[in-house]
C-alpha cells in the first residue's frame, strides 16, 4: 500500500488532520489500535478554543457542533467566598469559547471520514516506523494475523503520550520537559443541570473546585484530591457532599445533584518533548506536550499542532515549498509553551501545594489579588483563555 501521509492515532487530532488533508486532496491513511467503540469511549475535556472552532468549521465538520455547542462569553472565578466575572468576549475584541465534548468532536470527525473514501484502520498492532530521516519511510503493522506496510512521504504521529511515535525518534535527538503535580482531579459527569450558565474556577480550602458542563442538561465537575485516593473510596453521596462544602452556600443550594456516568481521578502534568519532528516524523498533541487541565488546552494545543501542520503539507504538495518542513517544530513548540505556561499560571494560582511555606501563601495570593482584581491582569486570563492567535504558515 502506498499514500501520502500515514496519521498514526484515531483521536481527534489525527482525525481532524486527516479530514484537511482530505479536502486539500491530499491521500492519508489513518492506523488506529483501539476500536471505534473504545475511541468514543474516552471521556475528555469540553472547552473549544475561538481558533479550533474556526479549524472545524473550515475542516467542514462544525454543523453539529454548531447546532448543539455552547458558546461562552464568558468565565467566573471564586475565590475568598468572592464570584469574580471574566468577560471573554468583552476583554478578547469578540473572542469566545465554545462548550462542545471532545467525545462530539470526534464522532463528528469519524462520520465525516466514513462518508469519504479515506481509509482508516482500527484494531491495527505492533506499529513500527521506519526510515523516517529518509525521502522514502513507511510503516508496517498487524491486523487480523497479517502484516501490511505502507509506504508514504510523511508521517504524523497522533498516538498519544504512550504510543510508539515519540520513542521512533532516537532518544540523544530529543529533550524532554516534565512537571508532575502532587494532587489530581476528581471528576464526576452526571445528567443534570450545571449549577452556573458559565465554567466556575473555585480555589478553597479543601482543594480546587471546577464546575463545568457538557449541554444545560449535562455537568462535569472536578475536585483536588490525593494522588493517594481510590474512585472506589468516592461514593456519589460523599462526591456532592464534599463539592457542596466547596461551594458559597448560594451556589450549594442551587447544585442539583444525580448519579455519576462516569467518575475518575486524573494525575496532573505538565510535558514537553524537543523537538516535535524528526525527518519526515511530525509528532502531534499528547505525542509531543501533556498540560494539566486546568487551562483547558489539551485539546486545543493539538488543535493547533494541526493546524500548523497542515498548512505546512498543503504548502508542500501544492506549491513544492518543502523548505517549510523545518518550521513546523519551532512554530508549533511556541505555542505549545504558551499554552504550558497558561496551564502552569492557572494550576499555581487556584492550587494549594503540600509544602507551601508563608512565602509561598502571600506569592499565590498577591497573583490572584493581582489578576482577578485589574483589567490588565484579567485581559491577560481572557487572552490566553480563549487562545492566543495562530502565526501564518509562509
Amino acid at each position: 500500500m502506498k499514500t501520502q501521509v500515514v496519521i498514526i492515532g484515531a483521536g481527534p487530532s489525527g482525525l481532524l488532520l486527516g479530514q484537511l488533508l482530505h479536502n486539500a486532496g491530499i491521500r492519508n491513511v489513518v492506523l488506529e489500535r483501539q476500536s471505534p467503540e473504545h475511541v468514543l469511549g474516552r471521556i475528555r475535556a469540553g472547552i473549544l478554543e475561538n481558533g479550533t472552532v474556526d479549524l472545524l468549521r473550515e475542516a467542514g465538520v462544525s454543523k453539529r457542533m454548531d447546532d448543539e455547542g455552547l458558546v461562552h462569553e464568558g468565565v467566573e472565578f471564586l475565590v475568598d467566598g468572592k464570584r469574580i466575572a471574566v468577560p471573554l468576549k468583552e476583554l478578547t475584541g469578540g473572542k469566545t469559547v465554545m462548550v462542545y465534548g471532545q467525545t462530539e468532536v470526534t464522532r463528528d470527525l469519524m462520520e465525516a471520514r466514513r462518508q469519504t473514501d479515506a481509509i482508516s484502520m482500527y484494531g491495527v498492532r505492533n506499529v513500527q516506523l521506519f526510515d523516517v530521516k529518509s525521502d522514502s519511510p513507511y510503516v508496517t503493522f498487524d491486523k487480523q494475523g497479517e502484516t501490511y506496510r505502507i509506504d508514504c512521504d510523511y508521517i504524523a504521529g497522533c498516538d498519544g503520550f504512550h504510543g510508539v511515535s515519540r520513542k521512533a525518534i532516537p532518544a540523544q535527538i530529543t529533550r524532554e520537559y516534565e512537571r508532575v503535580y502532587p494532587f489530581g482531579w476528581l471528576g464526576l459527569l452526571a445528567d443534570t443541570p450545571p449549577v452556573n450558565h458559565e465554567l466556575i474556577y473555585a480555589h478553597h480550602e479543601r482543594g480546587f473546585v471546577l464546575c463545568s458542563q457538557r449541554s444545560l442538561t449535562r455537568s462535569r465537575y472536578y475536585l483536588q484530591v490525593p494522588l493517594t485516593d481510590s474512585v472506589e473510596a468516592w461514593s456519589d453521596e460523599r462526591f456532592w457532599g464534599e463539592l457542596k462544602q466547596r461551594l458559597p452556600q448560594a451556589l450549594a443550594d442551587k447544585l442539583v445533584t444525580g448519579h455519576s456516568l462516569e467518575k475518575s481521578i486524573a494525575p496532573l502534568r505538565s510535558f514537553v518533548v524537543e523537538p516535535m519532528q524528526y525527518g519526515n516524523l511530525f509528532l502531534v498533541g499528547d505525542a509531543a506536550h501533556i498540560v494539566p487541565p486546568t487551562g483547558a488546552k489539551g485539546l486545543n494545543l493539538a488543535a493547533s499542532d494541526v493546524n500548523y501542520l497542515y498548512r505546512i503539507l498543503s504548502k508542500v504538495y501544492h506549491e513544492g515549498r518543502t523548505d517549510l518542513l523545518e518550521t513546523y517544530s519551532p512554530m508549533a513548540l511556541r505555542r505549545v509553551w504558551k499554552g504550558e505556561r497558561f496551564s502552569w499560571f492557572m494550576t499555581n494560582l487556584l492550587h494549594d501545594f503540600e509544602g507551601m511555606d508563608a512565602f509561598d501563601r502571600k506569592m499565590q495570593q498577591a497573583d490572584r489579588d493581582y489578576y482577578l482584581a485589574s483589567r490588565a491582569g484579567l485581559t491577560t486570563i481572557a487572552e490566553n483563555y480563549v487562545g492566543l492567535p495562530f502565526e501564518s504558515v509562509e
